[in-house]
């Protein structure tokens, strides 16, 4: 696949985003959930490769193909690694999977009810090797806690200030400005973030596009004009805690946004299983998934 190749498919291509970017801090979460217990590893050196195995796993699956899954995003020591001694962007594609980098460093300490990035120091230098990887996007992730319109407006202007960076780097950025679903007030920021959001588009120079990666709002359809803005490549839903069939569920009344799941795609993987065993448990989730991005459900008016 081309860079022309892989933006028709991430604009309109059937299926899903994978989410494999767990970082240091939740890393061992993601290991404990596959069936290996903090301990079982010394150093990070060794945890890391413990997770590399996973994802190595999950992407040489013979379930695990560009027909269904359209795109997958990859924690930093993932992308420098190697599945099936090719080097991990390369198998993604070699296999008509679309790779994306997270960049992101972690959050800042709440304030205005949201928690903005950390700043990215040497972000031009790891946009430029991911260029040369054969990256074609990257992946930011801030927190949106309470309806807070100043808190939400500043998160919203630091996504699309370190969107242009990416863009200036010859990458596609997805925007990830998250909602916490367990938020009193999410229906109010899921309102106040499409109303920022759009004025960020509306203001955006130059013709480039850009991806969103949101939680799947409280009102089915409110992100419709997202989907529809001509800015936009692809509007993608992030699981946001939700177990698979309610993530599948909601996702499927809203149209033209697809999954990005992390946890939901992942949560019954087990590091145990025979190679059938952990193909089939995949391709249960990638139908699952799939479908949820693909046939959407009717939704009363």
């Amino acid at each position: 696949m081309n860079i022309a190749d892989m933006t028709a498919k991430i604009a309109s291509g059937k299926g899903f985003i994978a989410a494999l970017d767990q970082s240091g801090g939740s890393t061992p979460k993601a290991l404990k959930g596959y069936g290996i217990e903090e301990g079982a590893w010394n150093g990070d050196e060794e945890m890391f490769a413990l997770i590399h195995d996973m994802r190595s796993r999950i992407i040489s699956s013979p379930s695990f193909t560009g027909d269904k899954v359209i795109g997958a995003i990859l924690f930093e020591r993932t992308m420098d690694g190697q599945v099936g001694g090719k080097p991990t962007p390369q198998a993604l594609i070699d296999k008509g999977v679309v790779p994306f980098l997270k960049i992101d460093k972690g959050l800042e300490d709440e304030a205005n009810g949201v928690q903005m990035m950390k700043p990215m120091p040497g972000l031009d230098a790891l946009l430029a090797r991911a260029k040369a990887l054969g990256m074609f996007g990257t992946k930011e992730r801030s927190v949106i806690n309470l309806a807070n319109r100043e808190g939400i407006a500043a998160i919203v202007a630091q996504q699309f200030e370190v969107g242009q960076q990416v863009l200036a780097a010859g990458l596609v950025p997805m925007l990830e400005p998250e909602i916490n679903i367990k938020s009193a007030e999410r229906a109010e920021c899921d309102q106040i973030l499409l109303e920022e959001t759009l004025k960020a588009l509306d203001a955006m120079p130059g013709d480039a596009k850009v991806m969103l990666k949101l939680s799947i709002p409280a009102k089915a359809g409110l992100y419709d004009a997202l989907v529809d803005h001509p800015r936009v490549l692809r509007v993608v839903a992030l699981s946001g805690g939700y177990k698979r069939p309610e993530a599948c569920a909601e996702l499927a009344k809203n149209r033209g946004m697809i999954a990005s799941f992390s946890r939901a795609l992942l949560e019954d993987l087990r590091h145990g299983m025979s190679d059938a065993e952990f193909d089939a448990s995949l391709g249960e989730a990638i139908d699952e998934i799939y479908a949820a991005s693909t046939e959407k459900s009717a939704v009363p008016a």
